[in-house]
């Protein structure tokens, strides 16, 4: 361990005691919940032991020997992070928790989950790049965010499989059974109160426990490396690398928008109104959590977490060297096909040519990335309407299954140009610069 290390760890020892201590004390209080709640000798049992190996940790971490993250993990970590294999690990994990659905929305296992990741999370503290990143003022909210994400993520899907499985038994949804009538004053007026109470006390000791993440005054002629929109523009930013500004600034927000706002009047299932399910909406249940968290909140992630100076891709404990450098060159796919595939150059139309002579020098240079792009958003929606996604159109429409399928098309493609790019370098699949259009 290099020598600056230990005076890292001693700095971070009695932070990460204190943090241990707090999640024993939630572990205490969800055990004292299972105790009340008249749940079994054997859960109550479970959390007290939990709890006592989190006391046993804040003791390790106050006597300065906090629990550390394996150098070897850490580099298996780095290695298997890469852009390619990160999206179709997230993929993948999100494919296990809806097939696993069942499972995973038990309490105990979700909260075991939450314990694991909290271990994680403080093991990879005493690295010094995974602190810097983490604990970076402007990105601790979005570390509590991830948080609230998963909790409230988990809490639908909890709501949706108990109601999937009263279906089953075929009883109503449990929102069926909320008739109470609760009064404004002094009910609702209560509860907001206490929370306001309890946002003020967090806001106030956030405030004072966090440095505000305040740097020197703008300079035009300095750019921060990297230089970083705000979280919520992250999403945006990062499309930016794969898409032309006009099309991931503008044309792929507002699908996005449009399209999650439209799942529910594109759905011809009638059922699933007003109470939570899964089995009943399958559909708009995976295409939005397809387009909300893995086309948008993983991005936000990867733009926070893993992008560094230069916009490079680094690993979670990678040291971010902004001398690194990445043997990436754009590559149109027009370029591919004329100069490398078919070994001549590539057409351009003659000098002093006029508009129409231009515009069909472009197209046979493009020719091949609009085949492609013909092929996938007319072509494939016709296969797909007459095979496996008959029923659907039949059940839609012609104008709703469009609209549908090219919302979905456009979905995919993301992924797919992520893919392309980091993968073949592929820019491009159409490149009309001279009429500002780069797809």
């Amino acid at each position: 361990m290099p020598p600056n290390a230990h005076e890292f760890i001693d700095g971070v020892a009695a932070p990460l005691g204190w943090y241990y201590l707090l999640v024993c004390a939630i572990n205490v209080g969800a055990g004292v919940y299972c105790l009340r709640a008249g749940r079994t000798r054997h859960g109550v049992v479970a959390w007290m032991i939990v709890s006592l190996a989190f006391g046993l940790l804040a003791g390790a971490a106050f006597l300065g020997n906090p629990l550390r993250m394996p150098e070897a993990l850490k580099t298996s970590i780095d290695a298997a992070l890469g852009p390619v294999t990160f999206t179709f690990g997230t993929l993948a994990l999100l494919s296990i928790l809806y097939l696993g659905r069942r499972f995973f929305v038990q309490p105990a296992v979700a909260w075991s989950g939450l314990c694991a990741s909290l271990v994680f999370l403080g093991a990879s503290m005493t690295d010094p790049e995974f602190a810097a990143v983490v604990g970076k003022p402007d990105n601790v909210p979005i570390v509590a965010m991830v948080y609230l994400l998963g909790f409230f993520a988990w809490l639908g899907a909890y709501q949706a499989v108990e109601n999937d499985e009263r279906r089953r038994r075929g009883a109503g949804p449990i929102e069926a059974e909320l008739g109470d009538t609760v009064l404004v004053w002094p009910d609702l007026v209560y509860v907001e109160l206490i929370a306001m109470v309890i946002a003020s006390v967090v806001l106030i000791v956030w405030s004072l426990v966090l440095r505000a993440p305040l740097e020197q005054p703008a300079n035009p002629v300095v750019t921060p490396n990297p230089s970083k929109a705000p979280w919520y523009f992250l999403g945006l930013q990062e499309m930016l690398v794969f898409f032309d500004a006009s099309i991931a600034g503008v044309i792929l927000p507002l699908l996005i928008i449009l399209g999650l706002m439209a799942i529910p009047y594109l759905d011809f299932n009638r059922k699933g109104s007003g109470y939570y399910t899964i089995a009943e909406r399958k559909f708009s249940y995976l295409v939005f959590h397809f387009g909300f968290l893995q086309l948008w909140i993983l991005l936000i992630l990867i733009g926070t977490f893993m992008r560094g100076p230069n916009w490079n891709f680094f690993g979670l404990y990678e040291p971010r060297d902004p001398h690194k450098v990445l043997a990436l060159t754009n590559v149109k796919l027009s370029e591919c096909f004329w100069a490398v595939w078919l070994g001549t150059s590539v057409p351009q139309p003659p000098p002093a040519s006029g508009a129409v002579v231009q515009l069909g020098w472009i197209v046979w240079r493009e020719v091949l990335g609009i085949v492609l792009l013909a092929a996938y958003f007319v072509g494939l929606p016709v296969l797909l309407g007459r095979t496996a996604l008959k029923r659907f159109r039949d059940q839609m429409g012609r104008a709703r299954y469009a609209i549908m399928i090219l919302l979905l098309l456009m979905m995919l493609m993301l992924p797919l140009k992520m893919i392309l790019r980091w993968s073949f370098n592929l820019s491009y699949i159409v490149s009309v610069p001279e009429y500002f259009f780069n797809f």
